[in-house]
C-alpha cells in the first residue's frame, strides 16, 4: 500500500506540475500583447516595427513627454479629467438606479413585476446597436449632442440592466425576515432600504461600480458618436488622435498613453478586488 501511495501522490504532483505549466503558458500568451505595448512605449518609432526583439534596443522616455504634451493646445490630462468625470458621474448613476430598481424587483409585490422584470431581461440581451439611431435623434432634439449628457444620464434612469439583475439576484439571496424586523421596529420602505438591504449589499454595490467604471473608461465607440470637440474628448477619443491614416502614426506616443491609461483600471480593480470578488462569488446564493 506504501508503494501505490507513493506513487499516486508522484502521479497527482506530476499532473498538478503539468496543468499550472499550461496555465502560465496561456496566461502568458493572452498577456504578451500587453507586455509588447508596454515595452514598444519604450522605443523609438522608427524601431517598434522594424524588429521582432521584444525589449528595446534603445530605452527612451521620450514617448511618455510626447504623449502628454503632443497633441497642439491640449495635453492629455485634460482627456484624463473628462474620463474621470464621465465614468465618476456613470458610477454613482448606476449604483443609485440599479439598487433602487432592484430593491423593487426583489422586495416589493407590485403589480406586472414579472411583466416588467422580462422586459429589461430583454432589453439586456437586446444590441445596444438597435437603438443607436433612435437614441441618437432623441438626444439631438434634446440638444445633447457635443456632450456628456447622453453618456451620463441614462445611467441615472436605470440603462444598465446586467447591473440591476446582478443586484435582484443578490437581494433574492437575502432572508425577508430581515424585512419583518425591520417593519415591526417602525422602518418604512425606504428606510428598510437603505438601513437593511444596503449595508448587505456592499459587494454587489462594489461589483457594479467597478464594472461601470472599467466599461465606461474603456468605451470608445459611444463617445465617438456623441463627442465631436477635441477638448471635451476622453481618454479612448484622445488616443485616436495619435493615429493619422494619411501621415505618419506616433505609435511610441500612443503606446506610452495607452499604457498610463490602463493605470486607473488597474488600480480601481486592485482596490477593490476583496469585495469584487465576494459579490460575484455570492450573487444569486440562497442563504
Amino acid at each position: 500500500m506504501t508503494a501505490f501511495t507513493r506513487v499516486g501522490g508522484r502521479s497527482s504532483r506530476l499532473r498538478h506540475a503539468v496543468l499550472h505549466l499550461a496555465l502560465i503558458a496561456c496566461g502568458l500568451v493572452m498577456i504578451y500583447p500587453l507586455i509588447w505595448m508596454a515595452l514598444s512605449s519604450f522605443k523609438e518609432d522608427s524601431e517598434i516595427f522594424a524588429t521582432l526583439s521584444l525589449l528595446p534596443q534603445t530605452w527612451t522616455f521620450d514617448n511618455y513627454a510626447k504623449g502628454w504634451s503632443g497633441i497642439p493646445k491640449l495635453n492629455f490630462g485634460t482627456f484624463f479629467a473628462n474620463s474621470f468625470l464621465v465614468a465618476g458621474l456613470v458610477v454613482v448613476g448606476n449604483v443609485v438606479s440599479a439598487s433602487l430598481t432592484a430593491f423593487a424587483f426583489g422586495r416589493l409585490d407590485f403589480k406586472g413585476k414579472g411583466a416588467l422584470f422580462s422586459v429589461m431581461l430583454i432589453t439586456m440581451m437586446m444590441p445596444a446597436q438597435i437603438i443607436l439611431i433612435p437614441q441618437y435623434l432623441l438626444f439631438n432634439e434634446f440638444g445633447w449632442i457635443n456632450t456628456y449628457l447622453p453618456l451620463i444620464v441614462p445611467h441615472f434612469f436605470g440603462s444598465a440592466p446586467f447591473f440591476i439583475f446582478l443586484m435582484v439576484q443578490f437581494i433574492r439571496g437575502l432572508p425577508r425576515e430581515l424585512d419583518e424586523a425591520a417593519t415591526i421596529d417602525g422602518c418604512n420602505v425606504f428606510q428598510t432600504f437603505y438601513r437593511i438591504i444596503m449595508p448587505l449589499c456592499v459587494p454587489a454595490l462594489f461589483t457594479t461600480a467597478i464594472f461601470s467604471f472599467i466599461w465606461t473608461w474603456d468605451d470608445f465607440f459611444a463617445q465617438l458618436i456623441y463627442i465631436n470637440d477635441p477638448v471635451k474628448f476622453t481618454v479612448s477619443l484622445g488616443l485616436r488622435l495619435f493615429l493619422d491614416g494619411s501621415g505618419t502614426s506616433q505609435w511610441g506616443a500612443m503606446f506610452a498613453m495607452s499604457v498610463l491609461s490602463l493605470v486607473p483600471s488597474f488600480i480601481v480593480f486592485l482596490v477593490a478586488q476583496k469585495h469584487f470578488v465576494q459579490g460575484i462569488a455570492t450573487t444569486g446564493m440562497k442563504n
